[in-house]
């Protein structure tokens, strides 16, 4: 089985899953920009058209993308690791897809993409900021005395984890307004497989920032 990933990008949730449930994986990172395998230099697109990452390859060559599905498949390829509720538990996949939908739309592609973008105008990042406080502030509420969005750690943290992990890069959010989600990150960031994610993947980010200076 193969992860494809980028450094520090949502597939490193895939990875901290993956880490979770003692799977066996091969790590194949890509460069974001040239849309190839850097080990290789092969065309990244032929796994992905779309050229982004997470992708993962499984044993038969099928190919799943889109982070939300992968970690769902994660959990179900490996039940021991209980990273999501059982399916017999039909409400609690439910709230498990609730929580997927909600990282995805509102957190990751709805708030961080566009703060996130070198050329974002700044009037868009502060419109944007400005309107998706209220999921912040949601998900404060949500996470008040909890550990976890559900009764334990799911693929949902991980995911979670890492998108929230960008506001490091993102001076328009203070975390401060939000002290169950400050509170949350900093468990999750000790939690020794994001803290073991964000040891390999942050020095990995740096080299291809040097990358692109050099390009």
């Amino acid at each position: 089985m193969d992860l494809f990933f980028s450094p520090l990008a949502c597939s490193m949730s895939g990875r901290i899953a993956l880490a979770e449930a003692g799977a066996t994986v091969n790590l194949i990172e890509v460069d974001p920009i040239t849309k190839r395998v850097l080990a290789s230099g092969e065309d990244y697109q032929p796994v992905n058209p779309l050229g982004y990452v997470p992708a993962l390859r499984l044993d038969d060559g099928t190919v799943l993308t889109e982070n939300s599905a992968i970690l769902q498949h994660i959990a179900d390829e490996y039940p021991e690791a209980e990273l999501a509720p059982p399916a017999s538990d039909r409400l609690g996949r439910a709230k498990l897809r609730q929580w997927l939908s909600f990282i995805s739309a509102e957190l990751h592609k709805g708030l961080m993409t566009p703060l996130l973008g070198d050329q974002t105008p700044a009037e868009v990042k502060a419109w944007t900021a400005g309107k998706y406080a209220s999921r912040l502030a949601h998900l404060n509420e949500k996470l008040a005395g909890r550990e976890f969005l559900l009764d334990k750690f799911s693929v949902a943290d991980a995911y979670l984890a890492t998108v929230l992990n960008w506001t490091r890069a993102t001076p328009e959010i203070d975390l401060g307004a939000y002290p169950n989600v400050k509170a949350y990150l900093e468990r999750m960031r000790a939690r020794p497989s994001v803290a073991a994610a964000l040891a390999t993947e942050i020095p990995l980010f740096r080299a291809e920032m040097e990358r692109r200076k050099v390009a």
